[in-house]
């Protein structure tokens, strides 16, 4: 996996399924659906009809979090926050024909979650963002630097997401750092032409 990671939302303009019509209009093909503090009920239905848009589109959808759900509506996999199910039991329950990936604040965490065979890492926050409640410390762009050769003398090749507040300008920065690729939200659906704005984080 590598490239742009685009996690929806929702704002005043957008609701996650516009959100989801436009990363996919501007190229991008890994989408997070991401429904914090709304029912089992309505994300399954919102992920039935985000997986077909996926599905027309050739994208991997992923389920943030609600694992069952990602079972159920066939996604490419799930992605597990600290305080969400383990790795280890979302792989019991979802087998091996599902990605699942898991949040990252240290070095440790990602020994940690390596040892329960994630497939990918989001790592950060990069710096502050609203978009996230109960913010990790923030790791700018050094940080970024000494885990990911930290990652590389400890033989660790599991795909390193960036996330958090980045923006466009970030990304050559961070890609240098070692990173597979950037997970997007705010800067996306924020920016005056969304579409536009998701194209220049395809990298």
């Amino acid at each position: 996996m590598k490239g742009l990671i685009f996690i929806t939302h929702q704002n005043e303009r957008f609701n996650y399924l516009q959100s989801v019509a436009i990363a996919l209009g501007g190229g991008c093909r890994l989408i997070q659906l991401r429904m914090k503090d709304v029912s089992d009920n309505i994300v399954l239905q919102t992920a039935l009809q985000a997986k077909e848009m996926c599905d027309r589109h050739n994208a991997q959808l992923f389920i943030d979090d609600r694992v069952e759900i990602c079972k159920t509506v066939g996604a490419a996999g799930v992605h597990l926050g600290r305080h969400d199910m383990s790795p280890a039991d979302a792989r019991a329950l979802l087998g091996t024909g599902f990605i699942i990936g898991g949040t990252a604040n240290t070095l440790d965490d990602i020994v940690a979650l390596n040892r329960q065979r994630v497939d990918y890492i989001g790592l950060g926050p990069f710096r502050f963002t609203a978009t996230k409640k109960n913010l990790s410390p923030v790791l700018g762009i050094a940080g970024y630097r000494n885990i990911m050769q930290q990652c590389c003398e400890n033989n660790l090749r599991l795909p390193v997401f960036a996330i958090g507040g980045i923006t466009a300008n970030d990304v050559p920065d961070l890609i240098n750092a070692g990173v597979s690729g950037v997970a997007i939200s705010s800067a996306i659906l924020n920016a005056d032409d969304p579409i536009e704005a998701v194209k220049k984080f395809n990298v």
